[in-house]
């Protein structure tokens, strides 16, 4: 008698077997990002498979296509990219699932494929050494031998010749479940425990903001317009913008913090936390832009900032006359370049260590970040900032420089319409229109409105606090009934006249006039 392997089945597989060995693969992929999770908990949270894969997929993403995630999803662009990476892992898993036999082993020849990825992926960190490849070498080892043990048992059941329901006997699914819990609580321990081992959560709710003397001036009442739906002129820490290329984010503390200060100096100096909170703070009001802000966009903020001015470590080192560049490098191995002689001018630049009152969210740099009044963040305002060198424009790229962005990039002038929101509905009469403008380190000096490309009537202006926060501004606009387009232009003290222009926001900042149309009823 000629009996038929299970390998030779029928193609017309009942539908209970395609599922059963769809969710067989999806299941090995979650042990493999579980226990890669887990693995990683003793070296280092930036080694497990699922943010190596993603953050070398962050440095190797082309500048359009960043600026694309940042344009569609603007703050919310890492959770959307952990999004697409699960749903593209999860697919993946299943077609392993589907392709995987006791005698035909392709799925795990898939999973073996995506953990080669994992390690070329692992090593591209720019902190990681050989140990980085272990959590993904392990992970994938546990994955395939969870897919073919769950596959092993399909078989088996399928050879036993049970009936054709929807699912498998209870067999499998209790191997499939308990794989997936394996795999759930793998995941969720390494997240917890790192916490818990790294301490960083309970060293910043121990740690004390500075006392200071050279305090920020008040702000006066007549610097925030006060108008419902414009931004407040200090941005709550939870409301400020985020963004940066770390996808897991650093969770350092003081105790393990230190800065090293290096390259074209007569002094080579190593600071620890101690070491910098020693010395005398200062408090200021700056308010930060990221370049990658569209025309009218929201990636600005203001915020009261306490640190240490950087100048007074650059004269301590003794900078070299021909160095002028401070290439800064944060705990993760991003780097940003910033020019030495606006470091040294007088501007406030500092290691921040509080934001409004708070220890720096982790979000935010905890426990040292630099700010800089008047450039754009990725070229002064590195997080979780641990090594300066000091060197050339002409010598050395900073990350985003050797991706196309400008090297040294100046805050442009610009303003933004808030109120009213954009398609809100507008009844003729008095209309209040408000906004914000800035033009850090030069300050404002005008904002104009006009409607339909008629005259510029020039805006009322909030107090002026400093050359290096925003500006917020108002406009009483006498509405008529129809379809209308309001546009804003601010001008700085220097004379300059926010350009008409519309350009995007990379190399250097983008450049336009913000727009917005207005049905009146």
């Amino acid at each position: 008698m000629v009996t038929q392997s299970i390998d030779e089945q029928p193609v017309a597989e009942p539908r209970r077997r395609l599922v059963a060995h769809a969710v067989s693969g999806v299941v090995a992929v979650a042990v493999v990002l579980g226990v890669g999770e887990l693995v990683a908990l003793p070296i280092n949270p930036d080694s497990s498979p699922f943010y190596a894969v993603g953050a070398t997929t962050v440095d190797r993403t082309p500048a359009w296509a960043r600026e694309f995630a940042i344009h569609t999803f603007g703050t919310n662009d890492k959770p959307a990219l952990f999004i697409g990476m699960s749903i593209l892992i999860v697919l993946l898993g299943a077609v392993a699932g589907l392709l995987e036999r006791r005698r035909r082993p392709i799925g795990s020849v898939i999973l073996g494929v995506l953990g080669l990825v994992g390690v070329y992926a692992a090593l591209q960190r720019p902190i990681a050494d050989a140990m980085y490849v272990i959590p993904t070498i392990v992970g994938v080892a546990a994955g395939i031998a969870t897919l073919r043990l769950l596959i092993g048992q399909l078989e088996v059941e399928l050879a036993a010749g049970i009936d054709e329901s929807w699912l498998p006997r209870r067999q499998f699914l209790m191997l499939a479940g308990v794989a997936l819990a394996v795999a759930a609580a793998a995941g969720a321990a390494g997240k917890f425990v790192g916490k818990r081992i790294a301490g960083a959560v309970a060293n910043r709710e121990d740690f004390v903001v500075p006392t200071v003397k050279d305090v920020a001036a008040p702000i006066p009442a007549g610097a925030n317009i006060g108008v419902a739906g414009a931004s407040t002129y200090i941005t709550p820490n939870e409301d400020f913008y985020r963004i940066d290329t770390a996808l897991l984010v650093p969770q350092l503390t003081t105790d393990s913090w230190e800065l090293r200060i290096h390259g074209m100096v007569d002094r080579e100096m190593t600071l620890s936390f101690a070491d910098l909170v020693a010395r005398t703070p200062i408090e200021r009001v700056v308010t930060l832009t990221c370049v990658s802000n569209e025309v009218g966009g929201v990636l600005a903020g203001n915020a009261t900032w306490i640190g240490y001015p950087m100048k007074d470590l650059l004269e301590e080192v003794g900078v070299h006359p021909d160095a002028d560049m401070l290439l800064s490098t944060s705990v993760d191995g991003f780097t940003v370049g910033t020019p030495v002689e606006v470091l040294i001018d007088g501007r406030d630049a500092m290691l921040a260590v509080a934001m409004n009152g708070e220890p720096l969210p982790f979000e935010h740099g905890y426990p040292v970040r630099q700010v800089v009044p008047g450039l754009y963040g990725f070229v002064s305002a590195t997080k979780w900032v641990t090594e300066w060198e000091l060197t050339r424009f002409d010598q050395v790229d900073a990350y985003w420089t050797q991706r196309g962005w400008g090297a040294q990039a100046p805050i442009k002038t610009a303003s933004r319409i808030e109120v009213p929101a954009a398609l809100s509905p507008v009844n003729s009469g008095q209309v209040l229109v408000a906004g914000t403008a800035w033009a850090q380190h030069r300050g404002i000096e005008k904002v104009e409105v006009r409607v339909d490309n008629g005259e510029w009537q020039p805006a009322t202006l909030a107090q002026e606090y400093s050359i290096d926060t925003w500006r917020q501004w108002s406009w009483m606009w006498d509405a008529a009934p129809g379809l209308h387009t309001l546009q804003v232009r601010a001008t700085d003290l220097d004379g300059n006249v926010q350009v008409e222009e519309r350009t995007p926001p990379i190399p250097g900042g983008a450049t336009g006039w913000h727009t917005r149309s207005f049905t009146v009823k």
